[in-house]
């Protein structure tokens, strides 16, 4: 039996994950290296960073916590202060475990939505519905993506059009 605001539901949020994506990618294809490294401070994070935590939160909350796959999440060292990969590398591993969690997510069965799951745990967030635990992953993307996008404007020293072009 078909659930039609089960499906709407999945298929947004792959939709809403990939359009972050494709913001973030217009924002990482401005960024150098060094750019992409830069903290203003040590209490802050950089580019690089957010994209590794998005790519260990978002491989330990769906791959894990939906797919099943081992937790390997070393959450401490995606906010390492020296760089551990390349920028080139951290985009990738990030669009790589995006991809794969889109097709989970936009392959997983209506029925499984009020499945109880454990997506962190070793963190603060613990047992909750798969409906839950995807609203939280897109939102969670959402937010670092409109920090990347603030960072890459400041870097640049531009707008950044990513929606409708502003008026100047």
């Amino acid at each position: 039996m078909r659930d039609p605001v089960a499906e709407t539901f999945l298929s947004f949020s792959v939709r809403r994950m990939q359009m972050s994506e494709r913001d973030l990618n217009r924002c990482l294809d401005r960024l150098t290296e060094e750019q992409a490294w830069r903290r203003g401070a040590e209490h802050e994070n950089s580019v690089g960073n957010l994209l590794l935590h998005l790519e260990g939160n978002l491989r330990q909350w769906v791959l894990h916590g939906i797919a099943g796959q081992p937790d390997v999440r070393v959450r401490d060292e995606e906010f390492s202060l020296a760089p551990t990969v390349t920028f080139a590398e951290a985009r990738a591993h990030f669009h790589a475990t995006l991809s794969e969690c889109c097709v989970v997510i936009g392959e997983l069965a209506p029925a499984r939505l009020l499945e109880i799951i454990d997506p962190q745990p070793t963190g603060t967030w613990r047992s909750m519905p798969i409906l839950e635990a995807i609203y939280q992953i897109v939102g969670h993307l959402q937010l670092h993506t409109g920090q990347v996008i603030l960072l890459t404007k400041q870097m640049c020293g531009t707008d950044l059009d990513l929606s409708l072009p502003r008026k100047r």
